[in-house]
């Protein structure tokens, strides 16, 4: 009879729990990591308005969607090279203070190697500093995490998978150096990521050094405008690793279509007449994006835009129509995965130390992904359907 009492106790329990944790493999953490540009939940206070999600919270919702997970928003530097961005992530998920590097730090452009007060407390007990609190200080191998990213978000992230699994000699006594943290990353997704570059600084600032704005100020300050360039992306990709211990998810983006004479959801003021052999701004594009993003440059139509730039300089990566179509700010084609790393399609299987591809969404562009205020669908069961997968590993 007692036996039975507690058959039926454990039962009752489980009915109770959400449907989502009671299937789940694994409930472990979820960090995510903002783009270029990218800002922190605590960075606009006054304005409601958040990186992952506009005026919509995506942590929230992925807290509680066949929850209760634990999803934390990272803040990284906005215009940071991947190595210093993958430090201070180091720091802020684990605890302690950021360390560059003692080979990296002194390599132009010069920085301290640990510059004072950029430090998270791992311990509430002990913070005299009062720093604010690391996001996750239980973090190893027995404790690993999902890291999710968008745009440069995917690139840093694979820059701090290879220092956990391999350091970087000469580098110092920095924890995150040592290497050696096999185990610790359980699953990386990437959203409209540059795995392989973009072509965007290529096809329009360097061509077009009269055309003046914010954005392309912040393109040209420092080396990661290098390093998300296609030819600086091959380099990166040398030794930015696909780990065989972890499990790789990418998802594309697209807001441009190929030309036609008529009804392909372009924007006809933008581009009037089309070829079929470029690709154009979707008409539901964010404004900015389509005056680059099709044939042309508009309105000097004299360059070539991110829809129909192509260059085979030797040396250099090749640039060819497969690069044309592109969500505003990088194209599809890198957004599969790091060229020479083993990929496959997803096919409801996942398989580790491979790139397993999630498929294009077409008519989501750059920020759209991110529910950024625009026309078009919510990105919402994008992050259900990535949240399916990983918890399921």
């Amino acid at each position: 009879m007692l036996r039975s009492i507690k058959i039926l106790l454990c039962v009752l329990m489980l009915a109770l729990l959400p449907a989502g944790a009671a299937r789940a493999v694994n409930n472990d953490p979820v960090v995510l990591v903002h783009g270029f540009l990218g800002f922190g939940p605590e960075q606009f206070p006054g304005t409601g308005y958040l990186y992952w999600g506009g005026y919509h919270d995506i942590a929230s919702h992925l807290r509680v969607y066949k929850g209760p997970r634990m999803v934390a928003t990272a803040t990284v530097g906005a215009i940071s090279p991947n190595w210093d961005r993958a430090a201070e992530l180091y720091a802020q998920i684990k605890g302690g203070c950021v360390d560059y590097g003692f080979t990296h730090a002194r390599t132009p452009p010069v920085q301290e190697q640990k510059p004072p007060g950029k430090c998270w407390a791992a311990d509430h007990a002990h913070n005299p500093e009062g720093y604010p609190m690391a996001l996750y200080p239980a973090w190893d191998a027995n404790h690993p995490i999902h890291m999710i990213g968008h745009s440069q978000g995917g690139t840093t992230i694979r820059a701090l998978v290879e220092l956990l699994e391999h350091g970087a000699p000469g580098e110092g006594d920095g924890e995150l150096y040592a290497g050696g943290k096999i185990g610790w990353v359980r699953s990386v997704t990437t959203l409209s990521s540059p795995h392989n570059g973009t072509t965007l600084r290529d096809a329009v600032f360097d061509i077009l050094p009269q055309l003046r704005s914010p954005l392309r100020d912040w393109f040209q300050a420092g080396l990661w405008s290098w390093e998300l360039a296609p030819d600086g992306a091959r380099s990166f990709n040398l030794w930015a690793r696909t780990s065989p211990y972890v499990y790789y998810f990418s998802i594309g983006t697209q807001a441009t279509e190929a030309g036609a004479w008529c009804c392909n959801g372009t924007d006809r003021a933008i581009a009037p007449i089309q070829s079929s052999n470029y690709q154009y701004p979707r008409v539901d594009m964010f404004p900015y994006y389509k005056t680059y993003s099709g044939e042309w440059i508009v309105p000097s139509l004299r360059q070539h835009g991110m829809g129909g730039y192509t260059q085979s300089a030797p040396g250099r990566v090749r640039i060819d129509s497969e690069w044309f179509a592109n969500d505003g700010v990088v194209n599809t084609v890198s957004m599969r995965a790091p060229s020479g790393h083993p990929v496959r399609d997803y096919d409801g299987t996942a398989v580790r130390g491979s790139w397993n591809y999630l498929g294009t969404y077409r008519g989501y562009d750059h920020f759209d992904i991110l529910n950024w205020p625009n026309k078009g669908e919510s990105a919402d069961p994008i992050y259900e359907r990535v949240s399916d997968i990983i918890f399921g590993l």
